[in-house]
């Protein structure tokens, strides 16, 4: 966070009502409530399955005496409270900010900025890896969410009383959350901890990765090395483009597993492209020749420019055995600190220090403070194990 908006702890203790908002006019009116507030706790509700891009739904707001459930289905222009929400002297609380953060990118091309995801705070607190929002609220304020509505089609008019108030209660509560998350971790010392985790979530390249490392993320990327792998890359730039223009799922335009298929055998002509199983007729009469075209491409590109295919060094036994051994550190580290050790490392990072690596997020900042500094130093023989009461300690030699 780059400003301090916390040292008045006592925001919203008075009950406040769910306001719907469904006109320009109510938004006008609410964004003069919220502009100056110090802190908004945000929510969405969308829909994705059958687009791109995800559609949204609702919008849920809280600040000091506001609660609010914003429908875009029915305002046109949403610019006057987006020009709150990114506002660098708000600091934006959400929980488990990464769909809802695309959301905003997918609106302005950009990211509001500060922000504090409480998922990430309670990693800090205690409450363990990837806390669930109801868990949370349980956990901090003693409350029982309703979670009935949880498949609820928010593309769906009208919304009833219950939906409208379960949408609210994704705000209002983490509204309540964060100022006591914020004094823990202040007595912790630990809010400053976080700044890397949150710089990470506001990383425009987060959710606009460059095209020619799309093809890292096809499954069975694998099965493939040399010119097929530019093929993938080429074929995965098209795929992304398509369903970016026709705002359709990567999957409905080519399905993972064609595309491999299609990049091992590099069918040059539309007999070819029949030939691949899974890639269906309307697909090769509407985009035949363009998926020709990016074979091609790819298979004329410079070997040079061919993605690098990284190869996984396979780990001796007593390598793997010194995997387990920095594991039973980690662990004991994180119960130490009360801090899920997923949060510090895990085990493909671990497997990387065995051979060597020095890039792993747990050799840097708070996570070497806390366990990277003790892993290293049993790798290098500095320290050793010991079992004390029952319990794993280190001895420096």
């Amino acid at each position: 966070m780059t400003n301090d908006s916390t040292q008045d702890m006592s925001i919203e203790t008075k009950v406040v009502s769910t306001e719907v908002i469904d006109t320009e006019a109510g938004l006008a009116e609410l964004c003069d409530r919220l502009r100056g507030q110090p802190v908004l706790a945000l929510d969405t509700e969308f829909l994705r399955e059958k687009t791109y891009r995800a559609q949204l739904c609702l919008l849920q707001v809280a600040a000091e005496g506001v609660i609010a459930c914003v429908d875009p289905l029915a305002i046109d222009n949403l610019d006057p409270l987006l020009d709150i929400i990114y506002d660098p002297d708000v600091i934006k609380v959400m929980h488990s900010a990464r769909q809802d953060m695309e959301i905003f990118f997918d609106l302005r091309g950009d990211l509001p900025k500060p922000l504090f995801d409480s998922q990430i705070a309670a990693t800090l607190l205690g409450y363990g890896e990837q806390v669930g929002y109801a868990n949370l609220v349980k956990g901090m304020l003693g409350i029982e969410l309703d979670k009935m509505h949880t498949r609820t089609d928010w593309t769906q008019r009208p919304l009833d009383d219950a939906q409208i108030e379960y949408a609210a209660d994704d705000v209002r509560y983490l509204f309540k959350m964060y100022p006591q998350q914020v004094e823990t971790l202040k007595a912790k010392e630990r809010l400053d901890w976080l700044q890397e985790d949150f710089n990470e979530l506001t990383n425009i390249s987060t959710y606009s990765p460059p095209e020619e490392t799309l093809w890292k993320r096809v499954k069975g990327r694998q099965k493939l090395k040399g010119v097929q792998l530019a093929i993938l890359r080429d074929l995965a730039v098209w795929r992304e483009n398509q369903a970016k223009k026709i705002n359709r799922p990567r999957r409905w335009i080519l399905k993972d597993d064609v595309m491999v298929d299609m990049s091992r055998f590099a069918p040059g002509d539309i007999a070819g492209l029949e030939k691949i199983r899974g890639l269906e007729n309307k697909t090769i009469q509407s985009h035949g020749a363009a998926l020709l075209e990016a074979i091609q491409q790819g298979q004329d590109s410079a070997k040079e420019d061919w993605p690098k295919k990284v190869e996984g060094r396979r780990l001796t036994q007593t390598q793997d055995a010194l995997v387990d051994v920095l594991m039973a550190v980690l662990r004991a580290r994180g119960a130490e600190h009360e801090v899920s050790p997923a949060l510090l490392a895990n085990r493909k990072e671990l497997e990387g220090l065995i051979l060597g690596r020095t890039d792993s997020a747990v050799l840097h900042g708070w996570r070497a403070e806390l366990a990277g500094h003790d892993l290293q130093a049993v790798l290098t023989g500095k320290q050793v194990i010991q079992i004390v009461d029952g319990r794993l300690e280190l001895k420096d030699l």
